[in-house]
Formats: C-alpha cells, structure tokens, sequence
C-alpha cells in the first residue's frame, strides 16, 4: 500500500485529500480558506499560506507522492531571474475584455483561433491578460522572461524553484497559446499578444513526475481544476458532465480534438491523453435565482413552487438570457418570456419556466457538442443546484438521458490524489503508463427519463420553436438538430457511476459499471 495526496488551489481555498494508492480511500483531508481575495491582483504567496496552513498537524506525514490540481486561466509572469514582474493576474479578472477581442481580430477572426488553438479568445485566459498587460503595464511587460499558470507554480515552489519548469496538457490548453489538436505551444501567439518570446513550460504526460523533492517525494505532473475534477468524478466516454453555478458549462471526453469554427467549443486537453471539450453558457444558477428574487422565495421555495405545475408551465417559455448569452452567441440579447396568457400568470408556472429554460439552454449547449459526434448517454450534474427536486425532476426527460448526481466531495483534490498515485506506480514499475489506477467512483443517485422522454422532449420542442422564432439562425445549420435526442442516448437499465462534481478518468472503454442506484460504482479513465 502507497500513500498518495492531492491538493487543490482554487481561487478561495486550499483542499487536501491523502488517499491509499491501491484503493482510493481518503484515509485525511485538510482545508484552509486563501487569505487574499480570489480576484484581481494576487500575491501567490496566499496560495502557499494556505496550503502550509491545509496541511497542518502532521497531514502529509507518511505520503509518498503530491498531485496539484489549481485554478484555471491564472498568468504568473516572470522576469528572468524567476521573480514575478507583478501580482498573478486571475481567471475572473474582466480587465482583459477589449484585449481579448483585439486579439481575435489581430489573428483573423474567430475561425483563426478555433483553427490555431481550438479556443476564441476571452477575457479570462492568459493570451488576453498578455494583450491587456502589454497595453496597459508596458515597463511590466517588457520584463517579461518566462510564463506559468498557478497550477505550473505551484509545483515548481513545491520542487525548490529547480531550472527544469514543467505543466500538462490541460493546463496548456486553457493558456490560449497551445494545441490540443497539435500538442504543442504556439510562440507566435505569445508574440501577437505580448510583443516579445519568453520561456514557456515544458509539458509532460498524464502520468510523468514533474519531479522529487529533496526528501525524495514525487510531485506528479499537476493539472487544471476541471481536468482534475473529471479525473476524480470517474467520467468516460459516453458521459457528459453540466456544472450548474451561477454559469453554466457542459464538458465531456473525446478522443480527438474539436476545431469548432465558430468559437462554440473550447478545445481542451484532459488528464489522461484525451480530449474535454467544453461549452459555457451564461445562464444557469442565476435564472433560477433572479426568478425566485421575483417571486419573493429562494431556491429551495421556486423548486418547490415549479413541482406544483407542470411540464411545459402552461405555455410559459422563458429563454434565460439574462446576462446576453455565449451559447448560442448573442451577447447583447436579453431574456424573453412569452405564453403569457391569463391561466399561465401563476408564480408555479413562471417558476417551472425558469427551470425549463434553464435545464433546455443547457441542453443546447449538450447538443453543440453532440452535433460533433460526442457520444452523450448519461450525464452528471454538478453544484449545489443539482439537489433541488425540481432540477432532478425535470433534467431525465429534457436532457433525454439518464442523469447522475454524485454526492458531495472535493473531486479535483480526489483527481490531482489519484494522479499522484499513477505516477508512484509508474515510477515504481507497479502501474502502466498508459492505465490510471482503478479507484472506486463516489457514491451518486441516478434517475432515469423513463415514461417521461416524450414529455420532455415536447417540453423542448416548444422551447426551441420560441428561440428559432426570436433568434432565427442563432445555432449553425450544421449543428445537431436541438430537441432531437440522439439515436442510443438513452438507454433502459444503463449501469450507474459516480465520482464528485467534476473527475474522474477517460478512456475509450468508458467505466466499468455496477448496477443500482445510491451506491458507488467502478469505472473511471478505464475505470476509476
């Protein structure tokens, strides 16, 4: 038996979990909030603060392997000597917006990024703060020498600042500057949006040490939040993960990576030596909350509110634009309500329209990625929100597949833990390069379309007819047909899996599955 820890950074807290090797059982966890905020201007140091402080009381003692899952779209810049030219800038720093956009024009559109490195430049990824930091901070940015990622950091202070500077694919490829179809960084996009070269990480495979601390403890290679998430939740091909917080974002595992020309698809790298490509929606969590604001409850009250009516809420469609929308691409829309008529002027039937709209822009985003050829037949639902009757209710039947809800852990800790114990085994010849460990997935609840899927998927036809009509074109024409479910979706009987709110391990296997429902299953990246 082995001893292996995972730690996540994100951006308001440290998380460690210590796992047994072999069997995937958290034997300690640690937590400690960040003593800066998330946002803006950051001094790592926070990040190192509070990892000290996460794993006090001896926490690490006896572990023999670290993985380091982190906040995505972090830029640390450093001169040449190592020291940072100014804070870190962070992911949801929106400083970058018109330098995002500069840049997408500088490169020839949005199909030249998509082609170039399978994402359209936004606000938060590092190639834009590059722009911003250029524009607005010149005698910075000149002084810059090399670039990493929180997650690239992190590991590094971890080995004592060594020469050798080491990420993954996953991290990589949320940079802005590297290719997940190619595998490989493009300078020449450091160049357009800096205006000089610097140094850049070297990238190392899913299961490779970055390297040993002078105590000889392995420090695998590390990888972003959400390719550390999929890796702990245990997800495989054929599975669809949606993350409901106050956005939304639907990912899944692909064995190519996807060029969308329309910028729709973000095409990332995942942890094992596959693909995740990813589609954000605006609009998730937020609708439920601006409907319940205005109906006077909460979430756990407009949940209950839209149990009380029923599918299709009277003829009440809501298209939940509410902040514009990123998928389809309408930036500067608004939400639409229509069907008000005199029976359908109840707080039940606004409240199942916020939940219907929600859950069917969702599903849009789900067939963004169908109509690439992602096989989708059971989708895991992420955050808080998915505890709410009404979304567990409704979600089978609109999304038209089984649809799993995993208890609640740190999945990207679980995942950067499991990495760790991949990389052990690799080094000591136990385990295959090529092979995860096979953990047990979480314990999760399942529910199932059933009898319901024509209703649903009537429910979605309608409100596709009332978006065609107010956004006519809004989706490409090649897109998979929305409201359609696709042929093997859904399958009677399918065998559950689990894992947290984002994790878990690929291949082209998929899981191995046990059956029943509120009980952990096998499975993962080949298995879990």
């Amino acid at each position: 038996m082995g001893i292996a820890a995972g730690l996540d950074s994100s951006s308001e807290s440290t998380r460690i979990v210590v796992c047994d090797t072999d069997t995937g059982a958290v034997i300690k966890q640690g937590y400690a909030p960040h003593p800066v905020g998330g946002s803006g201007d950051v001094d790592p140091q926070a990040w190192l603060m509070s990892l000290g402080e996460a794993a006090e009381g001896g926490l690490l003692e006896g572990v023999q392997a670290i993985g380091v899952s982190a906040q995505q779209h972090g830029l640390l810049a450093l001169d040449a000597g190592g020291v940072l030219v100014r804070p870190a800038l962070m992911g949801n720093d929106k400083r970058a917006q018109s330098a995002a956009a500069d840049l997408t024009e500088a490169l020839g559109g949005r199909t030249a990024w998509a082609q170039a490195v399978g994402a359209v430049p936004t606000a938060s990824q590092p190639v834009a703060k590059l722009r911003w930091l250029a524009r607005s901070e010149p005698d910075s940015a000149h002084r810059v020498a090399e670039l990493m990622q929180p997650h690239d950091w992190l590991v590094w202070q971890l080995l004592g600042r060594p020469v050798r500077r080491t990420t993954d694919r996953g991290t990589a490829s949320s940079s802005g500057y590297w290719s997940a179809a190619n595998g490989s960084w493009r300078p020449d996009l450091v160049q357009l949006a800096l205006g000089h070269q610097v140094r850049l990480p070297e990238v190392i495979g899913p299961a490779d040490a970055a390297g040993h601390t002078p105590e000889g403890l392995l420090i695998s290679a590390g990888t972003g939040e959400t390719m550390a998430a999929a890796f702990g939740l245990g997800v495989g091909v054929g599975d669809a993960v949606i993350s409901l917080g106050a956005s939304g974002s639907v990912f899944s595992v692909h064995h190519e990576a996807l060029a969308d020309p329309t910028g729709t698809i973000l095409s990332y790298a995942d942890a094992t030596g596959m693909h995740l490509p990813v589609v954000h929606t605006l609009n998730a969590v937020r609708t439920l909350r601006g409907t319940a604001e205005l109906l006077g409850t909460d979430l756990d009250g407009l949940s209950a509110l839209a149990m009380k009516s029923t599918p299709g809420s009277y003829g009440l469609v809501l298209l939940p634009y509410l902040e514009g929308e990123r998928t389809p691409h309408l930036p500067h829309t608004a939400g639409t309500l229509t069907g008000l008529r005199r029976e359908s002027m109840k707080p039940e039937h606004l409240a199942r329209a916020a939940f219907e709209g929600m859950l069917c822009g969702l599903a849009d985003a789900l067939d963004v990625l169908r109509g690439r050829g992602v096989q989708v037949r059971r989708v895991f639902l992420l955050g808080p929100a998915a505890d709410l009757q009404a979304v567990r209710a409704i979600a089978p039947a609109l999304l038209g597949v089984q649809v799993v809800v995993p208890q609640p852990a740190d999945y990207a800790a679980l995942g950067a833990a499991r990495q760790a114990a991949w990389a052990l085994g690799v080094s000591h010849g136990t385990q295959s390069p090529h092979e995860p460990p096979r953990w047990p997935a979480a314990a999760s609840q399942v529910f199932e379309p059933g009898e319901e899927l024509p209703v649903g998927q009537a429910v979605r036809q309608q409100y596709v007819a009332v978006r065609e009509q107010t956004h006519p074109g809004a989706f490409e024409p090649e897109a998979f047909e929305p409201g359609t479910v696709e042929p093997g979706t859904v399958e009677p009987g399918a065998q559950e899996t689990v894992g947290h709110a984002a994790g878990g391990g690929y291949e082209a296997g998929g899981y191995e599955t046990g059956g029943g429902h509120d009980h952990g299953a096998s499975g993962g990246y080949g298995a879990m």
